[in-house]
This record gives C-alpha cells, structure tokens and sequence, in this order.
C-alpha cells in the first residue's frame, strides 16, 4: 500500500492512497463529501432559523418538532445554551454551513486549494465537532430535552469533520507517522459509527421514555 506523501505547497499527495480511503484523498471525493453533509446541516439550520423567527414574532408559538416534553426544539432555543455566544447559535450554522457547500463545489470543479486553506478548513470542523458534542451534552444531560432539528445538524457534522480530518492526516497537513496515515486510510468510516453510536446510546440511555412511547 503507497502512503501519500504531501507536497509543500498545498498538502496535496503526489501518489493518493489505494485503500478505502482512497477517495478522501482525491479532492473531488472529499467535495462531494462537503456539498452533501454541507447541504444536510444546512437544511436543518435554516429550519431551526425558521422556527426561531416565528418564536421572536409570537413568544407562545409551538414549533414544529415539539413532539413531546423531551423532543422539542423550542424548548432547547430558549435556554441559555442556544446563544452560547450571546447571540443564537443559528447563525453559526446560516453562515457556516453555506462555505462548506461552497468549498466542495469548488474541490470538485478543480480547486486546488493552498495548504494553509486546508489547516484552516480543520480548525472550522473541528470547531464544529467540539460544539456539537458540548450542545448535545447540554441537550442529553443538562437541558433534559432533544432538538430534531439541532440533530440534523449534528448528524452531518460527525462525518464532515471525520472526512477533512482523514483527508489531511493522508496528505500530511496533519502531521503524523506512516502507521497513523494507514491507520486513517483503512478505519476512518470506523470512528464516523463509533461517534453515531456513542449518540445513540446517550439517547437510549437518558431517554428510555422514548423507546417506550
């Protein structure tokens, strides 16, 4: 198996890996990547952008995913967590999400992107997936309650983040030994359905009343 290694330009390999990895390493496989989970978290920001619009316009409107006392989105836009920043954290995602479309548009058309592009695209996913994980933790453990559409958003994070993250471990953006790289090219989907049944579990176990609704 050929180990790509990264030129100094850009961080692009000159011989791209051969194993299952293989496609995060060509940047027309990763932009599908992005436009499709980019596409995914999008919907479900502007859905939540939507329901928060009708909430400042009518404080007693009942959002659309507020099936239950611990499945509501309204419930979990209305505490603090929901602005962590001071503002909400919509516009995160309203913003965010869009680029990331943009991004692999443009990796498949033939961008080629400069290496520092590449280290900054993963300090934004990984910003991504960190908040993520604190918002459900907020969500599961503190706020007793779960966002449908916040879960959207957090469903096509996981993968995003996984996927740049492998992407730059095989060109050598993210340093790191041959071991490391094989590793990333043959286990990647691996940590993308740890990560899902990590989620999964947290609901199970901290909601049992749904599996019994």
């Amino acid at each position: 198996m050929t180990i790509a290694q990264p030129s100094a330009q850009d961080g692009r390999a000159q011989e791209a890996p051969t194993g299952s990895g293989a496609h995060l390493a060509r940047d027309r496989g990763l932009g599908l990547w992005l436009v499709i989970t980019g596409l995914v978290a999008a919907v479900g920001s502007f859905m939540l952008l939507y329901e928060r619009v009708l909430l400042w316009q009518d404080p007693d409107h009942v959002t659309g995913c507020d099936i239950s006392p611990w499945v509501s989105c309204g419930q979990v836009m209305e505490s603090w967590q929901a602005s962590t920043f001071g503002f909400p954290n919509i516009f995160l995602g309203v913003v965010g999400f869009p680029l990331i479309i943009a991004i692999g548009i443009g990796l498949i058309g033939g961008v080629r992107l400069p290496r520092w592009y590449w280290g900054g695209l993963q300090a934004g996913v990984l910003f991504a997936l960190g908040f993520c994980v604190w918002l459900w933790s907020q969500a599961v453990f503190v706020i007793g309650a779960l966002c449908p559409y916040c879960m959207v958003v957090w469903a096509a994070v996981i993968p995003m983040a996984v996927v740049v993250t492998a992407r730059n471990i095989l060109h050598g953006v993210i340093p790191g030994s041959e071991a490391l790289r094989r590793a990333t090219e043959g286990w990647w989907w691996v940590v993308i359905l740890l990560l899902y049944i990590a989620a999964i579990a947290s609901i199970v176990l901290n909601f049992p009343q749904i599996l019994s609704a």
